[in-house]
């Protein structure tokens, strides 16, 4: 199963994408500068190809996402002011 939800935030849209996989779902939350993931996301890739990326632990769907705090994030995302312990709501207001 593959769920796509459009989610509004300060007025500007964004996506949010949960995939039930066998043992956990992917998540992730795609805005217009990048995107948050749950912990499928490998850092280290999303680093080298120069995304702003942030990691979210622990989540089961988009809206757990949203009520949860950045765990890591690539120097693209830190750049954008995107730290670890963010909410992921202020996280989103920086990646629109």
């Amino acid at each position: 199963m593959i769920e796509i939800k459009e989610l509004a935030v300060e007025n500007k849209k964004i996506r949010g994408l949960v995939a039930g996989l066998p043992k956990a779902p992917l998540v992730a939350l795609i805005a217009p500068k990048g995107y948050i993931m749950c912990g499928y996301l490998n850092l280290e890739t999303a680093e080298k190809l120069g995304q702003a990326a942030a990691i979210v632990r622990g989540v089961d769907g988009i809206e757990d996402m949203l009520n949860k705090k950045i765990s890591a994030s690539t120097s693209q995302a830190k750049i954008l002011g995107i730290i670890e312990g963010m909410s992921v709501k202020e996280a989103l207001k920086k990646l629109l």
